[in-house]
């Protein structure tokens, strides 16, 4: 499993070998047909960095002990639980640096536009990495925390938008709730298309906001009026919709993990990936709602 960055990094999307063959055949040891076979990086053979001549997740004893020697301690592969218990921790230390950011930070915007910008170096860092890094991941978690905390707070004292950080914190849980609904019961099917579809949109999102703000920085005003106005409007509507996509990626990562017998450590990306997609729908909603309430 990769980590989940929003831009760079999805399951069933490789840097080496570019999308993974849904519906290509299972691997030979696999026992359900398996979406990422021939490049599902928990599959035995070629592509699997945990395997060398079988699968050291495999539950039987026989097959464990031909595990690598780095690995052979690996205890069991993740469960749902285990991405339950470590999505739980690393929101949790949002929620507590978003307490601190608001508490103490909401006049000093800087101080918290800082820890902002340090909290993304963090993600682009662990998104970058082969493994979790649980420490890197909770570092992230807190300084996104605090400038999400700080912000929250300035807009909460504006006349115009008093309340609108916790209606954006409803309009976030409804988003992934709504996406886990149809997901579950496959109203959203996540296949290579898919995912195709939604990486190059969010590339197109993302290019777009970059240049509205170099217009900003360098011509002054709106920029290219992607944050204001009906146009944007739409353009927030368009954010949370992405970001209620990439919902959907992140529950196939766990799926794929928990039935290709990813390693237990694997959940901290799994975690890490969530929280990243509710980060930025939360920060989206929060720019809609700022939009629409005319401020």
């Amino acid at each position: 499993m990769r980590s989940s960055n929003p831009v760079f990094s999805r399951r069933g999307f490789s840097r080496d070998t570019g999308y993974a063959g849904f519906n290509a055949a299972p691997q030979a040891g696999a026992t359900t047909a398996n979406p990422y076979a021939g490049t599902n990086p928990y599959a035995q053979g070629g592509g699997n960095p945990y395997a060398q001549g079988g699968n050291p997740y495999a539950q039987d004893q026989q097959a464990a002990t031909q595990a690598p020697p780095q690995y052979a301690s690996q205890s069991r592969p993740m469960t749902m639980d285990d991405v339950v218990m470590r999505t739980g921790l690393t929101l949790g230390t949002v929620i507590v640096g978003a307490t601190v950011g608001w508490l103490f930070l909401t006049e000093k915007l800087g101080f918290a536009l800082g820890a902002g910008l340090v909290a993304m170096v963090l993600g682009f860092v662990q998104s970058f990495k082969r493994k979790p890094s649980p420490p890197l991941i909770l570092a992230y978690a807190a300084l996104e925390g605090v400038f999400l905390g700080a912000l929250s707070g300035y807009i909460n004292d504006l006349p115009k938008l008093s309340g609108a950080p916790m209606q954006a914190v409803l309009g976030t849980m409804a988003v992934f709730v709504a996406m886990l609904v149809a997901y579950k019961t496959r109203i959203v099917r996540v296949t290579a298309r898919f995912t195709r579809f939604v990486m190059i949109a969010t590339l197109g999102f993302v290019l777009l906001s970059l240049v509205n703000v170099m217009f900003m920085l360098f011509g002054g005003g709106d920029g290219l009026g992607f944050r204001s106005g009906g146009l944007g409007i739409l353009f927030g509507v368009v954010g949370v919709v992405l970001g209620a996509l990439f919902l959907a990626l992140d529950f196939k990562q766990v799926e794929d993990g928990i039935a290709y017998g990813a390693p237990r450590e694997e959940s901290w990306l799994a975690a890490f990936g969530l929280t990243v997609t509710l980060v930025w729908i939360y920060t989206e909603m929060l720019r809609l709602i700022s939009i629409l309430r005319g401020d």
